[in-house]
């Protein structure tokens, strides 16, 4: 089969498509013709040597997949057939033409949605359930603060937050992607590029501040992150695109505030923990996509052959949504 590997850390002139073995699914595993992968920062970060498999994950670039199950391990036979389609989240192995995963770790595509769509859920969507439902537990009518609300976490966010009765500010780049996040149902959008983002989440909020954010950013939005929280406000540190040292910092804000600060990341979770996770996920979240309260956003899909200007369009933060690679037409 083809996959994507990577020769050696580095940029986008790394990722090499090979011909690779074709896994066999284990008696709890299905085997699965991948018809569509997305792109996350994850794979750029192992791309480039700084994020690296956990162990035993495959080599092969990829955290989430759609297709349609060929075979079946005798275990999961009473659950799955051939022909389901499915997606999912994996430790690695997505940029490629056949996937195995555990049959407990798959997700059945909704009636209403195509391979296409479900192929941009599973990473952002599972995400921003975990941060906001299992760590920050959000409750209604609270405000949660979604630094790069246009991305495919942050998209996610939005629309999680707003199915909760929750209000919404982002934090985005540009004036179009600004407008972007309103028209998903963002309440308030700041464009970053224009000043600090502090006074306008204060503004917003009457000088209360929010009691949920969500960062990807780190260090550099660190001191504007605490003095945006309010009173036993919630910070789920998800990435530290800019930054991961912090510098003078003081903890009195953390202690007089009663902050919760939780860092998180999904990939290497226990195989429980996701098990878990996805059946809570899907409980709350499949009726909502199906019935259209929830919706997968892709900004573009590539051929799986332009794998090279897929992570180079990601890299110039140019997405609005999902970015897929599609592997059948």
């Amino acid at each position: 089969m083809k996959a994507v590997l990577v020769k050696q850390p580095g940029g986008v002139e790394q990722l090499k498509i090979v011909e690779y073995p074709k896994p066999k699914p284990t008696s709890d595993e299905l085997l699965i013709k991948v018809h569509y992968t997305a792109l996350n920062r994850a794979d750029i970060a192992q791309r480039k040597g700084i994020y690296p498999p956990p162990p035993g994950a495959s080599p092969v670039l990829g955290l989430e997949f759609a297709g349609v199950i060929e075979e079946v391990g005798e275990n999961y036979q009473n659950q799955w057939k051939p022909g389901d389609r499915v997606f999912g989240l994996l430790a690695g192995g997505g940029y490629a033409e056949y996937v195995v995963t555990a049959g407990d770790l798959v997700m059945p595509i909704p009636d209403s949605l195509s391979l296409e769509q479900a192929a941009a859920i599973a990473e952002v969507f599972l995400t921003a359930y975990q941060a906001l439902f299992w760590i920050a537990h959000i409750c209604p009518h609270e405000t949660v603060l979604i630094h790069a609300g246009a991305s495919g976490v942050g998209t996610a966010a939005i629309q999680l937050v707003k199915s909760m009765g929750g209000r919404s500010i982002v934090t985005v780049g540009s004036e179009a992607k600004r407008a972007f996040c309103l028209q998903l149902g963002a309440d308030y959008a700041i464009n970053y590029k224009k000043g600090p983002f502090l006074s306008e989440v204060m503004a917003y909020t009457q000088e209360k501040g929010v009691h949920i954010i969500l960062d990807f950013i780190g260090a550099s939005y660190w001191e504007q992150n605490l003095d945006a929280l309010q009173i036993d406000g919630r910070l789920v540190l998800i990435s530290a695109l800019g930054g991961a040292k912090l510098q003078n910092t003081s903890l009195q804000k953390i202690l007089m505030k009663r902050l919760q600060i939780t860092g998180t990341t999904l990939r290497a979770r226990s195989r429980d923990y996701k098990v878990e996770l996805i059946k809570d996920f899907m409980t709350y979240a499949l009726p909502r996509f199906d019935n259209g309260q929830l919706n997968p956003i892709i900004d573009r899909v590539f051929p799986f052959e332009q794998v090279k200007n897929a992570h180079q369009y990601m890299e110039e933060n140019k997405n609005m949504g999902k970015i897929l690679l599609q592997l059948i037409n």
